[in-house]
């Protein structure tokens, strides 16, 4: 029988020497093995488990129920964002009204492309939108983010080197192992309708698909930002607010000649 993992997470009433220890005793004392432990925000720690029965987990909660220096926080079966937090030290906020959007800001670009990095590595159709100001590390996120996944990343239309629109494929570059990058103001604004057209065909394959301002992108197209499965937002700073005016002149820079472009 394969091995049960789990997630505990515990905050700490009252530091003293020797409390982690005590717990570590206590999963050896039920046959729970660690995988991971580390802090988790400020006064708390996590750990990832690994035991052979579900009942070992359920005496473990009972006693941790009795320990007056740590309140047990989460007991479960781990999901991604407590594998991250585990390695990183620290949770992804995610929107408390909207739980498919995850907020990051650019000091934590690390656990960013950690994050997405573990979302391409899942098998079938994924749609996700990035939002962030210019210069934030959208598109160098979502490339670092490909290669952590081992994933061949494709620009379907882009402005990383200069401006990039697609408008065909190759027949090898349809695979679904692949990462399709989409600008959805290059796209929208200057892309025709045989690049939309592509644009089409690539949102019927099962592979992951990353728009950079979906916001824009959903403006233009029949697709709505219900179709996307998460939102990622980057700031520079927590506060920082994310807009579009600028991107009413993009037409001005974009047909200027230094911005010439690719378009295959």
């Amino acid at each position: 029988m394969l091995p049960y993992e789990w997630y505990l997470e515990y905050e700490i009433q009252k530091n003293r020497p020797g409390l982690l220890g005590d717990v570590a005793s206590l999963l050896g004392m039920l046959s729970i093995n660690i995988v991971t432990i580390n802090g988790v925000d400020d006064s708390r720690r996590g750990l990832l488990l690994k035991c052979e029965s579900n009942n070992q987990v359920r005496r473990l909660e009972s006693i941790l129920n009795t320990m007056d220096n740590i309140t047990v926080t989460k007991l479960r079966v781990p999901k991604l964002r407590d594998r991250l937090a585990v390695r990183h030290g620290r949770y992804i906020q995610r929107d408390a009204d909207d739980k498919k959007t995850f907020r990051f800001v650019r000091d934590e670009l690390g656990l960013l492309v950690d994050f997405m990095a573990e979302l391409y590595k899942q098998d079938g159709h994924k749609l996700v939108g990035i939002r962030g100001m210019p210069r934030v590390g959208k598109t160098e996120s979502i490339v670092a983010s490909s290669v952590n996944a081992n994933k061949k990343w494709l620009f379907v239309s882009s402005t990383l080197l200069k401006q990039t629109i697609r408008s065909q494929l190759i027949a090898d570059e349809y695979s679904e192992d692949n990462v399709f990058i989409i600008d959805g103001i290059v796209s929208t604004r200057r892309g025709s309708e045989k690049h939309l057209q592509l644009v089409r065909e690539i949102m019927r394959l099962s592979a992951t698909k990353v728009v950079e301002h979906p916001d824009i992108f959903v403006q233009n197209t029949e697709y709505t930002i219900d179709d996307f499965d998460y939102i990622i937002e980057i700031r520079n700073d927590p506060d920082e607010e994310i807009t579009y005016k600028d991107v009413e002149e993009p037409q001005m820079r974009f047909d200027s000649p230094s911005l010439s472009g690719f378009d295959f």
